[in-house]
């Protein structure tokens, strides 16, 4: 199924693969035919020159296989590498284009075992299967047809010893094909743990919880061994079976042999001689060309099962489909308005928004406060798309947001999440994230409108300062700063701030907003907070409670007419404040 990703170069190579290991297999084959001219020309009392005529003919035929074979193998590898490259590559820009319902279906540890193990799997599967799945079957049907005729008690012994061989590998496919399957699953939470243990240190010492970790760790890294050993000591009853096999085959066609050449004639005896070294050599063939699909059996159950997880994703349609719309048809620029607005998480039964309607004009900053879970953060999470309205339409400039391309909607907005993301790099390449035309005057201005230049000019490479993945050498105020300078470098129509300014201090978070009001005047805002005193100076404030809105208006007109902010507001303020 996978083999649909190879393109027309790779399927033409696989065509010249094939031919090569005909002739390879050819070669093989010939080898015996010259080992039993030799053993004529000895018994015969043949000169030397004679064998040597023979002997080059053997080593032309040896050095012609090898080098076929590593024609092959070269060509194979560049067909599973290059096709491994595509399938890494698909993989990565269906996941770059999911929505977060699609993002939510495969945990991120599984994404990451898909693009690199699995795929590793289905490369090496290719690689060597390209060369065994054409090769073995060739060598033993050639094999049988050149050895059918010698004699009827060979090709009895040589039945029995394939036969063997083949229940042998049937047993062992039957009980180890379920645990090569699990193997990938294993694998995927192994890699979650890790990830977990990883990405939540500080609280795991915090609360002194390194012993459970362990024991996590320990649980997911011994089912994924135990795993490994009983297919690994099921496979490895293998190869001392075949060498057993070989051993009694050989055995038997010298012991048949030495049975019809002591009971045939003096004329016979010298060519039953002669088929017997001939038959042995292409009886060793056919046993070879089953060790090969063994090989194949080992690494197949697994590389299937990666090639249907790698597929899983590539087929797994977005749910956020592109408009056709780049522009807006009107002069509008940063309106926003909210019409009957409803949503619900995929799969949820319950609302998580209900019936919001609102308008935002250009030029405004509208503030979403309400109780944790109340929505404020989905409600501001489906203006850029990253989930679809369940009910209702959110327009920009006049258009459905569905009808945009996606290009088209992003580039309107400078969105900062409420946990800051920051890439490895430097300061200046994560603050023009996504730009290509940024100066180095946009970056200086887009920093100190953030509040960020007096920490930035304090590092060591300053604005080329690099930062660590993760941005774990800059603190959680930093990181914040940084990720607001960014969407400030970026210009856009439409500010969205998902909590931003709850890792800043009350001063540089009121330096902040003048800032940001001063410099980017004329540009949309929506701001979701958590404290009051971030929204106080709002043009709008939207409160929401249990995804409702219950109160719009301005910081005082709130006060009097909203409960829920009062409320709210009574728990950060104080009396003399609330009275102002």
């Amino acid at each position: 199924m996978i083999l649909k990703y190879l393109k027309g170069k790779e399927w033409g190579i696989i065509v010249a693969c094939v031919v090569l290991i005909g002739l390879q297999v050819y070669l093989d084959l010939e080898i015996p035919g010259y080992m039993s001219a030799i053993t004529n020309i000895i018994s015969t009392h043949g000169t030397s020159d004679m064998v040597m005529a023979e002997g080059w003919g053997m080593i032309a035929c040896a050095l012609g296989s090898l080098v076929s074979s590593i024609i092959v193998g070269y060509m194979a590898t560049w067909v599973a590498t290059s096709l491994s490259k595509r399938l890494r590559e698909l993989q990565f820009d269906k996941v770059e284009s999911f929505s977060m319902e699609e993002i939510n279906k495969f945990s991120t540890a599984s994404l990451i075992t898909r693009s690199t193990n699995d795929i590793t799997q289905i490369q090496t599967a290719l690689a060597m299967g390209l060369q065994i799945t054409i090769k073995a079957p060739i060598l033993a049907v050639w094999a049988i047809i050149k050895i059918s005729g010698k004699s009827w008690q060979w090709t009895a012994a040589t039945s029995v010893a394939v036969f063997v061989l083949i229940l042998i590998i049937g047993l062992l496919m039957f009980f180890v094909t379920s645990r090569y399957k699990k193997i990938q699953w294993l694998t995927d939470n192994l890699n979650r743990t890790t990830r977990e243990n990883l990405t939540g240190i500080r609280v795991i010492r915090a609360y002194n919880a390194e012993g459970y970790q362990e024991n996590r760790f320990d649980q997911a890294n011994e089912d994924l061994t135990a795993n490994n050993l009983f297919t690994t000591r099921a496979m490895s009853v293998m190869m001392p079976s075949m060498t057993t096999i070989m051993s009694l085959l050989s055995l038997s066609v010298y012991w048949i042999g030495a049975i019809l050449i002591s009971s045939a004639g003096t004329a016979s005896q010298l060519t039953l001689f002669s088929d017997m070294v001939v038959f042995s050599a292409y009886a060793m063939q056919i046993v070879m060309a089953f060790m090969m699909l063994i090989i194949l059996f080992m690494i197949l159950p697994r590389a299937t099962v990666a090639a249907r997880r790698v597929e899983e994703v590539i087929n797994t349609e977005s749910t956020i489909l592109d408009g056709t719309v780049t522009t807006a048809p009107n002069n509008e620029v940063g309106e926003i308005s909210f019409k009957n607005v409803g949503f619900k998480y995929p799969g949820a039964s319950d609302y998580v928004l209900k019936d919001v309607s609102f308008d935002v004009h250009k030029g405004e900053t509208v503030a979403f406060i309400g109780s944790t879970g109340s929505g404020k953060s989905t409600l501001v999470n489906l203006v850029p798309r990253f989930y679809d309205v369940t009910e209702g339409q959110i327009t920009i400039d006049g258009v459905d947001i569905r009808e945009y391309t996606q290009d088209a909607l992003h580039s309107k907005m400078g969105y900062v999440p409420q946990k800051a993301v920051i890439f490895a790099g430097t300061v200046s390449s994560n603050v023009t994230y996504g730009s290509k035309f940024d100066t180095e005057e946009d970056i200086r201005k887009a920093i100190s409108i953030a509040q960020s230049t007096d920490f930035v000019e304090k590092m060591e490479g300053k604005y080329n300062s690099l930062i660590s993945q993760g941005g774990t050498n800059v603190s959680g105020g930093q990181k914040q700063r940084i990720s607001i300078a960014r969407a400030v470098c970026r210009r856009p129509e439409i500010y969205i701030f998902d909590d931003s300014f709850s890792a800043l201090d009350y001063k540089t978070d009121h330096m902040l907003r003048n800032a940001l009001k001063k410099e980017t005047g004329g540009t949309t805002s929506l701001i979701v907070a958590q404290r009051i005193g971030t929204i106080m100076d709002a043009d709008k404030i939207v409160v929401i409670d249990e995804g409702r809105i219950v109160g719009i208006g301005k910081h005082k007109e709130l006060l009097k007419t909203c409960p829920v902010y009062y409320e709210i507001a009574s728990s950060q303020l104080s009396e003399e404040e609330l009275s102002v």
